[in-house]
């Protein structure tokens, strides 16, 4: 079966010609100290896993040669910019900002102290980098945007499921990304019309793909963000109960029950962003360092979900998958 293979943390590291040491020095005072600030919950975000799994790759480990300040905002938004104040008050040697939605909050609250971010936004639009090649100021990181992603998400999702001829774009209109005009331009060529179904609340999902049905929609294109992702599993369940094929950014959403899904490894990523701990840490400027993006990408099939649908997926596209759940 043929296999996508995803850069691996060391070549992650080489990629961006940042050589990694097998055992981390801790700082003069004992332990190197840097921040983090979440938008959910320790216990409910993933990313933070991803995060210090990338920092053990250096050979930091929190408790011992890290100490690591925390700010979570348990969901609400309008505690970001108070966090965001608070860490920069604690004085760490970095911050690390998980999430678009995260990040400005963090960009405004300091101009000094040296900004890593992981989003699925377009740091460019957000108006925190100047380019993905010099981003500028004191903050750079990773995204998971990448210029062609979402015209070969949509491309794959017509191979899998022929039929599509009306999709709702399901996405939260002020997460700031590409996906919406790529998709459009490919739609074109596919024979296929985009609908926007937006929802700028979790309270609206329900209402908007209501709405979306009578419109004669036949299948879903989640574009991932915060609002999407963290109701995953109703989207999932509106798509199936309603026989609509879907697709999706991240493996989650399969493993949840969607048909399929096209995208980075949103662990690697994060991996990566950890590993700009390094170079700052030597005394690199943020601004100067590249934001990276994705160059390896994952496809995940659910075959149950595909017997369901009463779609017979081809062959030669599941030997192509690098996941499929029967």
């Amino acid at each position: 079966m043929l296999r996508r293979e995803f850069i691996a943390g060391a070549a992650l590291c080489g990629s961006l010609a940042w050589p990694p040491r097998a055992n981390a020095q801790p700082s003069a005072a004992g332990r190197t100290r840097i921040g983090v600030l979440i938008y959910g919950s320790l216990e409910r975000n993933p990313g933070t896993q991803a995060l210090l799994e990338g920092f053990r790759e250096l050979g930091y480990v929190d408790g011992q040669n890290l100490t690591i300040e925390y700010r979570y905002a348990q969901g609400r938004p309008e505690r970001l910019p108070g966090l965001a104040a608070d860490l920069v008050q604690s004085k760490p040697a970095v911050i690390f900002a998980l999430g678009g939605d995260v990040t400005p909050h963090v960009t405004k609250a300091t101009q000094s102290i040296p900004i890593i971010y992981a989003m699925s936004a377009d740091p460019v639009q957000l108006g925190i980098a100047k380019s993905l090649a010099k981003p500028g100021g004191n903050a750079s990181g990773v995204t998971l945007l990448s210029d062609q992603l979402a015209a070969k998400r949509l491309e794959t999702f017509k191979e899998a499921a022929p039929r599509i001829t009306r999709v709702a774009v399901v996405r939260d209109p002020s997460h700031v990304d590409n996906e919406v005009p790529v998709a459009e331009r490919a739609a074109k060529s596919l024979n296929v019309e985009l609908l926007p179904a937006e929802i700028r609340d979790p309270s609206e999902l329900d209402r908007t793909l209501e709405t979306a049905m009578k419109a004669d929609i036949d299948s879903l294109y989640v574009v991932s963000s915060r609002h999407t992702d963290a109701n995953a599993p109703r989207i999932v369940e509106f798509a199936n109960r309603h026989r609509l094929p879907m697709v999706a950014g991240w493996g989650a959403w399969v493993q949840a029950g969607g048909l399929i899904s096209y995208g980075p490894n949103v662990g690697e990523m994060i991996r990566l962003a950890a590993h700009y701990l390094e170079p700052v840490l030597k005394g690199a400027n943020p601004g100067d360092l590249p934001v990276q993006q994705p160059t390896r990408f994952e496809l995940f099939v659910n075959l149950r979900t595909a017997k369901a649908l009463g779609l017979n997926i081809p062959e030669s596209f599941l030997l192509r998958a690098d996941k499929v759940i029967e």
